[in-house]
């Protein structure tokens, strides 16, 4: 796999043949004692993923040559050099999120993309990619990885709920296609995170809360969330906290309910 443009972007890229997960591996050398040689906006990248995981503890589904595993590496400091409070990270995979739909928005432009909460992008309704954050050891790190569907043709796709880059890319599978998509997805990440950063970490004054909330097709839509305690919410989701938590107005009795973290379905699609 040849990825110029995204290796211009990278402090580091490695790209590997094939591994379990890529967060796994990055997390391991991020952390181990070669640390010092993995920059923040470290990339590891490979397009034979066996062993990929999704949020709640779900497998990703990852054809070998059809689909990208990315993994980035942050190590988020303050303008002053102090590392980012632990508070703050909840903000990170968001961003994340924001990144993909900025990325995958211009290859594929005659269709809608958008950002399901917290950081699902979806074409035309239907995901493409799925993001997973995972801290380092001592909270001063975070791996940032996402699964991107590339090239699956549609009798081949893991859910009926699912598409790829090339359904949707007016030129289909091209070679230089997986590249475009990990440099956008790079350009983005960086510059989101950057302006986070510079801002103190505040996701209002960064300009992230609202990139978020004028990307999320969760905002508006009723909802089903099943919590990770294994408890259902059903309600319309008003909006995004501070914190990044989706506000959700409980249908049975009107009371709004902070969600941190959980599957979320929009009704108006079953």
């Amino acid at each position: 796999m040849q990825l110029p443009l995204s290796g211009a972007v990278a402090a580091r890229l490695e790209i590997l043949d094939e591994c379990g997960s890529t967060n796994t591996e990055l997390v391991g050398r991020a952390s181990g004692a070669d640390a010092e040689n993995w920059p923040d906006f470290s990339v590891i990248v490979t397009g034979s993923q066996t062993a990929g995981r999704g949020r709640l503890g779900r497998v990703w589904v990852a054809p070998p040559g059809q689909t990208l595993a990315i993994s980035v590496l942050l190590r988020p400091r303050l303008p002053a050099g102090e590392p980012l409070e632990i508070d703050h990270y909840g903000w990170l995979p968001l961003i994340a999120g924001i990144a993909m739909t900025k990325a995958i928005a211009p290859l594929v432009p005659s269709h809608s993309v958008r950002l399901k909460w917290p950081n699902d992008v979806q074409i035309d309704g239907l995901k493409v990619s799925g993001l997973l954050a995972e801290l380092l050891p001592g909270g001063r790190a975070v791996v940032l990885g996402a699964g991107l569907n590339l090239t699956i043709p549609a009798a081949e796709l893991p859910t009926p709920t699912s598409t790829s880059l090339a359904l949707n890319n007016p030129i289909g599978p091209d070679a230089g296609l997986a590249d475009r998509a990990l440099a956008g997805f790079l350009t983005e990440l960086g510059r989101l995170s950057a302006d986070f950063l510079r801002f103190g970490a505040d996701p209002e004054a960064s300009g992230i809360g609202e990139q978020l909330r004028d990307l999320c097709s969760t905002l508006g839509s009723q909802v089903r969330v099943l919590l990770p305690g294994g408890d259902e919410l059903l309600g319309t989701a008003i909006g995004i906290d501070a914190s990044g938590r989706l506000s959700v107005k409980k249908s049975s009795d009107g009371r709004v309910v902070a969600v941190a973290a959980g599957d979320v379905t929009h009704l108006r699609y079953e």
